[in-house]
């Protein structure tokens, strides 16, 4: 949000990014013809709109379904040459408990895998895949689906099929196979 505001040259604050957000769920009654599901972030599932109605029920009485993001960003994976892990884990079934409360339908969470000569490793990818299985499995035990997202970034020197081989490790089959079998 903080780039999109600085192309327009507002002050990247709660409340503007509010505005901005009021304007896009606000901007067209139709919206639900083009959009099915709108990921919140923490602060905008407590937003109201300039009527004072919360955001999430706002986009409900619109038909569109009502997601959150739980995952708390990267941080270096121990062991490995810069490849990441994502946080988030420790409290997520309270946030999941009180997110599904407070409007939210599904959940989303990303794991970053980057590709170069050494990566991903063999670690990296089932650590990522762990996280993403145990994130999977809180959000169903707190009635939220879970949108697992194992992200293999395109960009780097690497070709088309290393790309294909990478995203297609048994390791991240074996997280849509954990997800898939739910409570």
């Amino acid at each position: 949000m903080g780039s999109r505001l600085k192309r327009i040259n507002v002050e990247n604050t709660e409340e503007n990014r509010r505005q901005f957000r009021n304007l896009l769920f606000t901007s067209d009654p139709k919206l639900n013809e083009s959009i099915g599901g709108v990921i919140l972030f923490h602060e905008t599932l407590y937003q109201k709109s300039n009527t004072g109605i919360l955001f999430p029920k706002l986009l409900k009485d619109l038909g569109i379904v009502v997601g959150i993001k739980v995952d708390k960003g990267t941080a270096p994976l121990a062991g490995t040459d810069g490849e990441t892990t994502t946080q988030g884990l420790d409290g997520l079934g309270e946030r999941c408990a009180q997110y599904k409360k407070d409007g939210a339908d599904f959940a989303k969470w990303r794991c970053v895998l980057k590709i170069s000569a050494q990566a991903p490793s063999s670690l990296a990818i089932k650590e990522n895949a762990n996280v993403l299985a145990r994130y999977a499995s809180i959000c169903q035990q707190n009635g939220l689906v879970p949108i697992v997202e194992p992200e293999i970034l395109s960009d780097g020197s690497h070709d088309l099929q290393r790309c294909q081989y990478e995203t297609e490790q048994p390791d991240l089959g074996g997280v849509r196979e954990l997800v898939g079998k739910g409570p």
